[in-house]
């Protein structure tokens, strides 16, 4: 932690929370016991992210794609989101943190999306970090969405074509509310962006450790963080430029 500059900390962290089964097979469990485990390392990074001043931090909990997972597993885990948010919503509202959940949650079961409307309701007043919950989302679903409105305000006269600006599009996502992520974190070891904040991440800087999900802790988000600071983000400047505008 002393070796941080917290005035160059990323606005908005991004993570693929990946490995959760791997790590319970290694130990000889079910996938699903990967998964409880994988909770309480997404308490301790929300603490971690609390308390050095993140303000953004976006988690990868569940993709369209994992709906094709074996029907246990799904089940499970749509379980464990209902329980978890009951269990953690009074925490996370004391301590100021506002819940959001972008995706197709239209795919949820019924149980599953009151919870979150309620964990959305509950925080909405918050100030401190904003949890965004990425849950039965893809990125190219978002993109597409975002094309669909931005067709039918044109149809519909509201819109036209040439005002159809990087802005405009961005303010069309699921994400228009929060700023693009600065830094993406996948853990396990897998070096893909798995169809995730595709439009947003444009600029974002890449860790990938070997790291398994359910043994991520504090000092794993501050390495990614020192490893973060240790690059320049020119955004298609020279180095010059950047060191001149600094």
């Amino acid at each position: 932690m002393e070796n941080l500059d917290l005035n160059r900390l990323p606005k908005h962290i991004a993570i693929i929370m990946d490995g959760n089964g791997r790590w319970a097979q290694e130990k000889g469990q079910d996938r699903l016991y990967g998964h409880y485990h994988g909770v309480i390392s997404v308490r301790k990074v929300v603490e971690a992210a609390t308390e050095i001043g993140i303000e953004y931090l976006t988690l990868y909990a569940f993709s369209t794609e994992n709906w094709d997972r074996p029907e246990a597993e799904v089940t499970g885990l749509m379980v464990l989101f209902v329980d978890t948010i009951a269990k953690e919503v009074p925490d996370l509202h004391k301590n100021n943190i506002k819940l959001r959940f972008i995706g197709d949650l239209d795919m949820l079961p019924p149980a599953a999306k009151k919870a979150l409307a309620d964990a959305t309701e509950q925080t909405a007043n918050n100030t401190g970090l904003t949890l965004i919950i990425a849950l039965s989302y893809s990125s190219r679903w978002e993109i597409v969405q975002a094309t669909q409105k931005l067709a039918l305000a044109v149809q519909n006269g509201a819109l036209q074509p040439d005002q159809i600006t990087e802005a405009v599009f961005a303010a069309a996502l699921t994400t228009s509310d929060f700023p693009d992520p600065a830094l993406m974190i996948r853990t396990s070891g897998e070096h893909r962006i798995s169809n995730f904040l595709l439009y947003q991440m444009a600029y974002a800087e890449l860790y990938f450790t070997d790291t398994r999900w359910p043994d991520f802790r504090k000092e794993h988000l501050v390495n990614a963080l020192l490893d973060y600071q240790s690059r320049e983000r020119r955004f298609g400047k020279t180095s010059a430029q950047v060191q001149t505008n600094d």
